[in-house]
């Protein structure tokens, strides 16, 4: 993405030559006004927006670690479980085919 050429203060400061049937020069004042503001709040937005990705990176990153963990620990629960339930049908089936 382009890097702005112009800062808030740079527009601000800027000076027109004025000659014979030049710009009004308060038109161009208050023009230079609204851009100004204009571009404080794009500026503004841009940090912000950007901030928020830093956030969301960071959060996904240590989501990822901690679903990796969660996903570790349901899958030896669930293995824990078959065992248990393969031990029970050995118990009650293996009786009831020596009985």
């Amino acid at each position: 993405m382009k890097k702005p050429q112009l800062s808030n203060q740079e527009i601000l400061d800027k000076e027109f030559k004025t000659t014979i049937r030049g710009y009004n020069q308060d038109e161009v004042d208050e023009f230079l006004d609204i851009v100004i503001q204009d571009y404080d709040y794009y500026e503004k937005e841009v940090k912000r927006l950007n901030e928020e990705l830093e956030r969301l990176k960071n959060a996904t990153a240590s989501g990822s670690n901690t679903t990796y963990a969660s996903n570790q620990s349901r899958t030896q629960v669930n293995a824990d479980v078959l065992q248990r339930l393969s031990n029970l049908e050995k118990a009650v089936f293996g009786r009831k085919r020596t009985e």
